[in-house]
């Protein structure tokens, strides 16, 4: 784990607000760690808690940090040592606290207190009892796999916490009233059309160079009705787009006793009143199923959209990951998407320098990524992590070598990208819009999630009169007319669906 090398700056506790106890919820990392904020500030609002996601004037800062790799732990340690600055009570959650705790408090004194997802539903007595200056005990970490049964179907009603299922939390919520008639565990921290909906928690799958599954536990999904009645209650806030996130979307039902829930969900959540685009991320290749594939690419309200994670495609590269396929069975993957919806999106992340790559591998990942068109391209410089069979392999790879495959594909990444978005330009899309500022329109096409794939700028011809009744939340046709590298210009056509 890496220390924190700051002189402390933590400082005196300022006063607690006058208007009540505030509290500032900073969120680091992945959208699964946007809906657990959510949740964690829907416990505190209902004890009364002021929730922001400010953290001037904060009583309290709560940063929910992030502990994949070592540039994110790295962010999560200057957050809190930032918000330590601030005179606030700083206090440490997420899956770094979880992954570290007691660890990381004693190499950041500057943080009150290191909380693990045990504490979630006790947040806001957690915060009260640092608020006044107690003593919190660290969260001492475990493998939180071993907290719940090897079998699947055995895993419903178990007790072990799992961040942003919404429960257990009374009196928020009775475990035996029916779904669609309990208050949401959630409050939302933005205000913008999209928003994440999580459909499952923890992974069962053991890649070598992922510590993940030690930290969020084994695989469990939510209910078809727990999503239903939180997809309707998204939308009445004014939720446009549905993102579909997990540690392994094609995971899910598995425990459920039912392998294609996933598949009968997708229709339903594009039925929802007021939701016109659903999107489903965190996709296992292997696990990814033609029904699936089908479905995604078919059905009406769902964006044909594969955020699939291919990690590599040289055959030998994978199997010492502990994972499967191969260049030629990812490109048939992505073929049987295309043959459905032509026009389908589809990106992937990839690692390099993985112990044992050889000159051959990154050759056949170039190869790969040069034939299968994808819209986006993530690129990672492998990096030993805790806990990870991969940090013990032998064949490591030089950090020199790893520099230069990584640069090289870094900027084979971005020609590519930039190439597949001039592909499409004269194509129709549907863009939802996200932002209308200065007379700039921005959203995403269907090919484009947030914050990672690029966006579309509408513009008209002329002085773009045309554009000033758009808003946030429209669904508009466009034509696309223009590129600058992933991004899209696009003249729009016509209305398809105006925000509520």
């Amino acid at each position: 784990m890496v220390s924190a090398s700051s002189p402390s700056s933590s400082g005196a506790a300022h006063p607690v607000s006058p208007d009540g106890r505030r509290v500032a919820l900073l969120t680091l990392g992945c959208a699964r760690n946007e809906v657990d904020s959510e949740e964690l500030a829907a416990r505190l609002d209902a004890d009364g808690w002021q929730v922001t996601t400010d953290g001037a004037g904060a009583d309290v800062v709560l940063v929910n940090t992030c502990g994949f790799v070592e540039k994110a732990k790295q962010e999560s340690i200057q957050t809190l040592l930032a918000a330590a600055g601030s005179g606030a009570r700083v206090v440490a959650a997420g899956c770094m606290a979880e992954r570290y705790g007691r660890e990381l408090h004693e190499s950041m004194p500057e943080a009150h207190a290191v909380l693990g997802f045990d504490d979630y539903p006790q947040i806001a007595a957690r915060l009260g009892s640092v608020l006044a200056g107690e003593r919190i005990d660290s969260h001492v970490p475990r493998d939180r796999r071993e907290l719940l049964p090897l079998t699947p179907v055995a895993r419903r009603g178990s007790a072990v916490v799992l961040p942003g299922h919404g429960g257990p939390a009374e009196p928020l919520a009775d475990e035996h009233t029916p779904a669609h008639l309990r208050p949401v565990l959630r409050r939302r921290l933005g205000e913008g059309p999209v928003a994440s909906l999580k459909l499952a928690s923890g992974c069962d799958r053991r890649c070598a160079f992922c510590a993940i599954p030690a930290f969020r536990g084994a695989f469990v999904s939510r209910t078809p009705d727990e999503l239903l009645a939180e997809a309707e209650w998204l939308a009445g806030t004014g939720v446009r787009e549905l993102v579909l996130v997990s540690e392994n979307s094609t995971s899910y039902g598995k425990d459920l006793g039912d392998p294609r829930a996933l598949e009968k969900l997708l229709p339903q959540l594009a039925a929802v009143t007021g939701i016109v685009r659903v999107r489903v991320s965190y996709l296992q290749p292997a696990e990814t199923r033609p029904g699936l594939v089908a479905a995604i690419a078919g059905t009406p309200g769902v964006a044909a959209y594969f955020d699939l994670s291919f990690q590599h495609s040289s055959e030998p590269v994978l199997r010492r990951m502990r994972r499967f396929g191969s260049t030629e069975r990812f490109l048939d993957l992505l073929a049987s998407a295309r043959e459905v919806a032509p026009a389908a999106g589809a990106r992937s992340n990839f690692i390099v320098g993985f112990p044992g790559e050889t000159r051959r591998d990154v050759d056949e990942l170039v190869r790969f990524l040069t034939e299968a068109r994808l819209d986006a391209i993530g690129v990672f410089d492998y990096s030993d992590e805790d806990g990870t069979e991969a940090a013990g392999l032998p064949g490591k790879v030089s950090a020199a070598t790893v520099r230069r495959r990584y640069d090289r594909l870094v900027r084979l990444a971005d020609e590519l990208c930039s190439q597949r978005a001039e592909e499409r330009l004269g194509e129709t899309i549907e863009v939802l819009v996200d932002t209308v500022s200065d007379g700039v329109v921005e959203g995403r096409a269907a090919h484009q999630a947030p914050e990672v794939d690029g966006s579309t700028t509408l513009a008209v011809p002329g002085d773009g009169a045309g554009l000033s009744a758009l808003r946030p939340g429209d669904l508009v046709r466009a034509r696309v007319t223009g590129t600058e590298g992933v991004d899209l210009v696009a003249e729009p056509i016509e209305m398809v669906s105006a925000a509520g």
